[in-house]
């Protein structure tokens, strides 16, 4: 046992320090640089790779999606016009907040592979944040307030004002907040009442900060918190309550003073029917001889 032990050691040391010493470094592997400036990623490697090694940038974008930059010993045509290479690493003429990202620099020779990973992070000061607060809202309901920079790069974290004073993200530090129970994200921006109380009735405004430039706040918003009117609602149903009990009353009055038309009676249509002439007239001549028409029936019904 002492003997493979003693045989082992060298063996793992050989493997975890990689003699074979194929590897890929970078000067600066956090790259932060001014939206519209220049920039340089850089990426070298060890002399086992020989002297003519494929080399390969590719860039991960901050949704996740994934493009090469230099692919093929040439560069791809999002980045040929404003990209140039020298050596091994990539210049950047102009940045812009469509840069911010992971970029790996991938080297391979001789069946060996090694990469080294750059971040590049796009400064641009934040923008007045965009905030949404409710005008009112009753007691005892739930009611967030949301508050986005959609301009700062890196994105903007967030603070909150309440009647011009900060609000701390966590209540149960600060004497003047401790009765307090909202919720503050300071990455996201929101500021959550899970049941809202009289006290929350303030001036709300946001603050957005990224370390890029100066930071932007917001006019502030009036939340009213108050109880809800049940004496209110219950003089409304009364109030129409009493509009269709007179109503109903009006409609009865009115029929009984006949105000209202009555339906019309149909009556049966009378007829007349008349004597043909030649049961009017006789041939032998008598007293209806001079030809007058006379009128032998009259209505019937």
């Amino acid at each position: 046992m002492l003997v493979a032990w003693l045989v082992s050691v060298p063996l793992f040391f050989f493997a975890a320090t990689g003699v074979s010493g194929f590897t890929v470094n970078t000067d600066n592997a956090n790259v932060r640089v001014e939206e519209n400036k220049g920039a340089d990623l850089t990426c070298s490697y060890s002399a086992d790779f020989g002297s003519n090694p494929r080399v390969e940038w590719k860039f991960k974008n901050l949704k996740g999606s994934q493009m090469y930059v230099f692919f093929d010993q040439q560069l791809t045509t999002p980045y040929a016009d404003r990209v140039t290479m020298y050596g091994s690493n990539l210049r950047f003429s102009r940045v812009t907040r469509e840069d911010n990202g992971v970029y790996s620099c991938e080297v391979s020779a001789n069946s060996q592979f090694g990469e080294v990973k750059v971040t590049m992070t796009i400064l641009v000061p934040p923008g007045e944040p965009v905030v949404r607060v409710p005008s009112s809202v009753t007691t005892g309901r739930a009611v967030t307030l949301t508050c986005h920079d959609p301009v700062g790069s890196p994105p903007s974290k967030y603070n909150w004002f309440k009647d011009g004073v900060l609000m701390p993200s966590d209540p149960s530090t600060i004497a003047a907040f401790k009765n307090a129970t909202y919720k503050l994200n300071t990455e996201t921006g929101t500021l959550e009442f899970p049941a809202a109380v009289k006290m929350d009735s303030a001036q709300y405004s946001c603050e957005a900060f990224n370390g890029a430039g100066p930071a932007q706040r917001s006019k502030a918003f009036e939340l009213l918190v108050q109880d809800l009117n049940t004496g209110g609602i219950v003089a409304g149903v009364i109030v129409a309550l009493l509009l269709v009990v007179l109503l109903v009353f009006g409609i009865w009055y009115a029929k009984k003073k006949g105000y209202l038309p009555k339906k019309a009676e149909s009556k049966p249509k009378s007829s007349v029917v008349y004597q043909p002439a030649s049961s009017v007239y006789g041939g032998g001549g008598g007293e209806n001889n001079d030809g007058e028409f006379k009128q032998t029936s009259s209505f019937v019904v």
